[in-house]
């Protein structure tokens, strides 16, 4: 039995008994947080060109863009997978590195949406498909980053196709074939780290737009390769160069429950710096004391988040910012805060803030495990030559350090802005919503104050 057959079965097969009542909750706090994230995304402007494409594409009223107008499922997907992304304050998984529910979400609502599911559907479907993209990811640590590759889009691309197949009805014989149409629609490309392009926000909604399209395929007819994961030209041997062993993907299928383990993110801004960001914030110093300082963290975040170090001192872009540790420790420490504001472009090269990033430096290691998970370690050097150090042990927002409810409604609101609180009570109640349509019909336009 191939890896695509037992993922595909598992997928179709689950039951509402099947999903703890926690990871259910989870998964609820999840759905709220990215729809924040793509709210937000949509009152700031961001990832127009992937809306105006997808207003373009169009399509019969299948689905709703957040903010928008109904349209088409598939475009849709393409332009809400952009929404929940554009931020880069959507959760992710630390042992895959992936956006789990950005690379899901979008998909599976616009699914649910045009299958005329109910919240119940919907949520089985995102806990599916988050099982199934962190496990994709996890089987081969980070190695889709070292080749260049965004696991989030590749791997999301599967996870969607599954999620799709199974609120679109399909048996498993077409949802093991949406997942071998979905390995050749696969595809996302680290090469934005040397200039600061906008592309990585078009990552989840091209996986979320091909995901869905892959299982519309299948449900047409078309078939797709079972061994599209584990073969000789399958996806880890293609995207990694190694062989993969279907255990690692299926081994533990409704035992462990990796949408438990998600983190939600405290920073719009790249999760390799939230733990050294976290031990800087709890220091305290203030940022005319500091004459320099020193980071200390895993050598695969410091390949992205310190290096090159002129670009990293100086970005050239938003997008840039946000992939820069020096820049955001020294907006942090002089705005008191880091949030959607800190990025806005006429904030990037304020002069203090570039001043004190040229005084931020580092040192790399290698941890022995995923850097998501690592530790924030910082030694900050006053002006008067004192030395103080600051560490924590993970970052905030995840498993070990998770956010409070509070926490999570108040990054919604502040994301969303007012008149969103019906959306809130959708979502917290998705468990007995009747139709989808309900919340759909609260996400989209108009996009004015509701209740």
């Amino acid at each position: 039995m191939t890896a695509s057959r037992q993922l595909a079965g598992w997928t179709l097969g689950l039951e509402p008994g099947d999903v703890p009542a926690a990871v259910r909750a989870a998964a609820r706090r999840h759905v709220l947080d990215a729809l924040g994230c793509a709210l937000g995304a949509r009152r700031s402007g961001e990832a127009e060109p992937a809306l105006r494409v997808a207003e373009r594409l169009g399509g019969p009223p299948e689905a709703t863009i957040i903010g928008g107008p109904r349209t088409g499922a598939a475009a849709a997907a393409l332009a809400n997978g952009a929404l929940v992304h554009a931020l880069d304050f959507d959760d992710t998984h630390a042992g895959s590195l992936v956006h789990a529910t950005a690379a899901v979400l979008p998909a599976a609502l616009a699914a649910a949406e045009e299958a005329g599911a109910s919240g119940a559907d919907l949520l089985l479907a995102v806990v599916a498909g988050i099982e199934v993209v962190t496990r994709l990811g996890a089987a081969a640590p980070h190695a889709f980053h070292a080749r260049g590759f965004h696991a989030t889009s590749i791997c999301g691309t599967f996870a969607s196709a599954l999620a799709c197949a199974r609120l679109s009805g399909l048996g498993e014989d077409a949802a093991v074939d949406a997942l071998g149409i979905a390995g050749s629609f696969a595809a996302g490309s680290l090469e934005f780290l040397a200039d600061g392009s906008s592309t990585k926000q078009l990552h989840p909604g091209w996986a979320a737009h091909s995901g869905l399209v892959a299982a519309r395929l299948a449900g047409a007819g078309a078939s797709g390769p079972a061994t599209i994961l584990e073969g000789e030209s399958g996806l880890y041997r293609s995207y990694v160069g190694r062989s993969l062993d279907p255990a690692q993907l299926t081994g533990d299928l409704g035992r462990r429950w990796e949408t438990a383990r998600l983190t939600i993110k405290p920073y719009p801004a790249c999760q390799l710096s939230h733990a050294s960001l976290d031990a800087l914030r709890a220091m305290r110093v203030a940022a005319g004391d500091v004459a320099g300082i020193r980071f200390r963290l895993p050598e695969e975040a410091a390949g992205i988040v310190c290096r090159p170090e002129p670009a990293k001192v100086r970005p050239r872009s938003p997008y840039e910012a946000k992939f820069s540790l020096p820049w955001c420790a020294a907006a942090l420490l002089l705005d008191g805060a880091l949030g959607t504001g800190s990025f806005a472009p006429d904030r990037i090269e304020r002069p203090e803030v570039l001043a004190l990033a040229a005084r931020v430096s580092h040192e790399a290691y290698d941890p022995g495990a995923p850097a998501a998970s690592a530790g924030g370690w910082v030694e900050v050097t006053l002006r008067d030559g004192t030395r103080l150090t600051g560490e924590v042990p993970t970052s905030r927002g995840g498993p070990e350090n998770p956010f409070s409810e509070a926490e999570v409604l108040e990054k919604f609101r502040l994301n969303a802005g007012p008149g969103h609180e019906q959306v809130v009570d959708a979502v917290l109640r998705l468990d007995s919503l009747a139709s989808v349509a309900e919340l759909g019909s609260l996400l989209g336009e108009p996009a004015g104050v509701r209740g």
